[in-house]
């Protein structure tokens, strides 16, 4: 398929659906696609103000909202460069990240702001506030002015009226840089990933294939980071690409709020990290499961059914009931979890993607996609396993393709060390690969732990057996003094509510030691377990930062 310019995309896409609504903050304010491009051309007139050129960078930090698009789109039509950066990011990193990239203006949360400080950042030319635009630093004061005659301005420009013909954005190529994205893994240092707008396309694309439901009367929930590509592709971009109603959860999105929103919105696909399921499974799910009639139920094959499809119709309820997929990505999803999913026949499905890959790299329809997959390799990609025997014996999973990005910003030894000879991009993460074509993800190849034999160990699955065990809410394994040390943080609540103290609690966990270890395979048994009193620190993709407890 021929590479179309992005921007062009979106501007037709304003075009054709101009009276439709675009994007609300939840249960506040919504603009049509008319509001969008008129905020789009006030912020051009900013940009021209400022100073910027096209190939300046542009930062954005802030939770998610309907300005946050605002703000983002403004820049890539214009032909300047976004930059999110993740709002959790500390003070110090966002003054580093902002300077790092070379930004020219700097629009950020209220919030953040607090912490932040202009001087720390010398090259920019403005600060502005992302939910009101109003400008909070600007090294030339005809910035300030402009911001106070903005509507003036935009009314010198088109004296007439503001109508959809108007619109002009512009025109980029496939290998221009379209964003700089900084990641935040679990192994702690943050790398401006370069992605071309070929890879913004052909993801587009992408979206374009597999969600032909989607449409100018849908509706969706952006829930995760718009600052991480995930969210940002397939909750934002690819949705207002196709005309779409895009609702942001513009407070935290808490599992309640989550369900609120859904229910309320009943959006059409939802997009959604494992802990979420997985919380929603642990909890509203399990605990029916596990009562003693239903239990005797389940046993009964026909009455099994029942219960299931009684299950299923609750959750599909929860989640709206309007949707045509739940899809899942971002970590590693439970497999107890997704088993049940499957067994229920609930519409979900597990893709793969990374921040380098903008981000999709494979993905099946929920109908097709084998358990404990994450689909065949997507549109525009190609997937191959550095192993001898792929379908068995789990290598390194490498890809090239359309998706895959340029380099790492101001990093060329980064780059260098991320793709083969032969150019294919080294994601760094372990599988195995079907005669079919599917994918079965084993692992992180930095998380790997070589074991006393020579045995490779993939923690993850290890804690995927804890993390399905009565009050274990998360683990962690780690090599520890020459064995396995599981850092458990367990469901404090629900032991106290089951009547034992902490004491007690503390000591059935570790009790459940040698029952784990006749369930793991001897080069994969634990030597110890550790409680921990708090919840692990995450990512934004709510997975466990794992470099923070390494020993």
């Amino acid at each position: 398929m021929e590479f179309r310019s992005v921007n062009k995309i979106f501007e037709e896409a304003f075009k054709k659906n101009w009276l439709r609504p675009a994007i609300s903050n939840y249960q506040g304010e919504t603009l049509h696609f008319r509001d969008l491009a008129r905020r789009i051309e006030k912020l051009h007139i900013i940009f021209e103000e400022c100073g910027l050129q096209k190939g300046d960078k542009v930062a954005i930090c802030s939770r998610n909202q309907a300005n946050w698009a605002v703000v983002f789109l403004s820049t890539m039509t214009y032909g300047a460069v976004p930059v999110p950066l993740l709002h959790e990011f500390k003070s110090a990193n966002i003054h580093h990240l902002v300077n790092h990239s070379e930004a020219k203006v700097l629009f950020v949360d209220e919030v953040i702001w607090e912490g932040l400080s202009e001087s720390e950042m010398p090259d920019l030319h403005a600060i502005i506030q992302v939910n009101t635009f109003k400008v909070l630093y600007a090294a030339d004061p005809k910035i300030y002015e402009a911001k106070v005659h903005l509507n003036e301005l935009f009314g010198k420009r088109y004296p007439e009226a503001f109508e959809a013909h108007m619109i002009n954005y512009y025109e980029d190529s496939a290998d221009e840089l379209a964003i700089i994205n900084y990641t935040s893994g679990t192994s702690g240092f943050s790398k401006g990933v370069m992605i071309p707008y070929r890879a913004v396309w052909s993801n587009l694309m992408f979206g374009a294939k597999v969600l032909p439901q989607l449409g100018p009367t849908s509706r969706v929930v952006s829930m995760l980071p718009c600052a991480h590509m995930y969210g940002l592709m397939f909750e934002v971009l690819y949705q207002l690409s196709v005309g779409c109603h895009v609702h942001f959860l513009s407070r935290l999105p808490s599992p309640k709020i989550i369900m609120q929103a859904l229910a309320e919105v009943k959006p059409n696909v939802v997009i959604a990290v494992p802990l979420v399921i997985e919380k929603i499974y642990k909890t509203k799910v399990k605990p029916v499961l596990e009562k003693e009639g239903i239990k005797f139920l389940m046993k009964l094959p026909f009455l099994n059914q029942v219960v299931l499809d009684k299950v299923k119709a609750e959750l599909v309820n929860a989640f709206g009931g309007e949707f045509y997929e739940v899809i899942i990505g971002g970590a590693a999803f439970n497999k107890e979890v997704e088993a049940f999913f499957k067994k229920m026949n609930f519409p979900f499905t597990v893709g793969y993607g990374m921040t380098e890959c903008a981000p999709i790299i494979t993905y099946d329809d929920w109908k097709e996609e084998k358990l404990y997959s994450c689909g065949k390799a997507a549109p525009n990609m190609e997937v191959r396993i550095a192993s001898a025997n792929p379908a068995e014996i789990p290598g390194e999973i490498q890809v090239r393709g359309a998706n895959v990005f340029l380099g790492y910003f101001k990093n060329e030894e980064a780059t260098a060390e991320v793709f083969t000879e032969d150019g294919w991009f080294r994601t760094g993460d372990m599988g195995i690969l079907d005669e079919d074509g599917s994918l079965f993800i084993k692992g992180r190849t930095k998380c790997m732990i070589l074991g006393p034999s020579g045995q490779n160990i993939y923690p993850e699955e290890v804690e995927t057996l804890l993390n399905s065990q009565p009050y274990v809410v998360d683990s962690l394994v780690i090599e520890d003094d020459g064995g396995l040390t599981a850092l458990i943080y367990p469901d404090f609540h629900q032991g106290a509510k089951d009547g034992m103290n902490q004491d007690a609690f503390v000591k059935y966990l570790e009790g459940m030691l040698s029952e784990w270890n006749s369930i793991l395979p001897n080069y994969a048994r634990l030597k110890k377990v550790e409680v921990m009193s708090e919840d692990f620190e995450r990512t934004p993709k709510k997975s466990i930062k794992r470099y923070l407890y390494q020993r």
